[in-house]
């Protein structure tokens, strides 16, 4: 990878490729979202979620930006602590199935917007609190998005991202590497007639930087008491932030 380049899976490419790319993908797996989750994770997805929205501590009267929320995973954890929760999402297709699967559960109050991370539309200091689930290491520009996540945050806001990184358990990464890299792409096969998709997130979260890196990273961004929460000695990582 190098400046005029950015990583697409294993891939090195332009980055307005990588943004067409990306969108692709995640038209294609919009409908099969939770089976992709449930694909890549063992169903384990759901519980790292919970655990997340517990770090996050939504209360009634916040304003809290959920980007790359579209199918609403975490706002539909977070509403019922009475937070006014926007879900922004860069792909139409993501926010259409987060929609309806709201209407579906009689969730009303949620606001639904098309963004960029890296070129929100929000003013500045407007939000208590920003989380991101599973959706930065798919952020073309990631340093953009960070800094945007900043920019929005008021002082003493909360910045909350969770995301698979690499695992530090001896004989379980190569474990789960064999399961990621074999078994995860067929099972998109043949669950979602999408092999390709499938086989660029499991490479995405082999090109993302370790919980080290990505921390100092969030902390280039002005964020303070950066820290990293593992699960799964590392497969996972919750990473918070705070604003002054």
């Amino acid at each position: 990878m190098t400046d005029e380049t950015v990583s697409f899976g294993y891939e090195d490419v332009a980055p307005g490729e990588k943004t067409r790319r990306v969108g692709g993908v995640f038209s294609n797996v919009a409908a099969k979202y939770d089976l992709m989750n449930d694909a890549m994770s063992g169903g384990m997805h759901r519980l790292w979620k919970d655990r997340f929205v517990r770090r996050v501590k939504p209360r009634a009267g916040e304003a809290i930006l959920d980007m790359a929320g579209g199918t609403g995973d975490i706002a539909f954890r977070m509403e019922k602590s009475g937070a006014a929760i926007t879900v922004a999402d860069i792909n139409a297709e993501m926010l259409a199935v987060g929609m309806e699967r709201a209407k579906k559960r009689k969730i009303e109050g949620l606001v639904w917007a098309q963004e960029n991370a890296e070129t929100l539309s929000f003013a500045d200091k407007s939000f208590d609190a920003y989380t991101i689930a599973f959706g930065i290491r798919n952020v073309t520009d990631i340093p953009a998005a960070l800094s945007e996540a900043h920019r929005v945050l008021k002082r003493g806001g909360r910045f909350f991202c969770l995301e698979f990184s690499t695992t530090l358990w001896p004989g379980f990464a190569e474990i789960y590497d064999t399961y990621s890299h074999k078994v995860v792409p067929k099972l998109g096969k043949a669950l979602a007639r999408d092999e390709e998709s499938y086989r660029y997130l499991i490479e995405s979260i082999r090109r993302f930087p370790d919980m080290a890196r990505f921390k100092g990273r969030i902390e280039e961004a002005g964020f303070t008491q950066v820290k990293a929460e593992p699960m799964l000695g590392g497969l996972v990582a919750i990473h918070s932030g705070w604003t002054i």
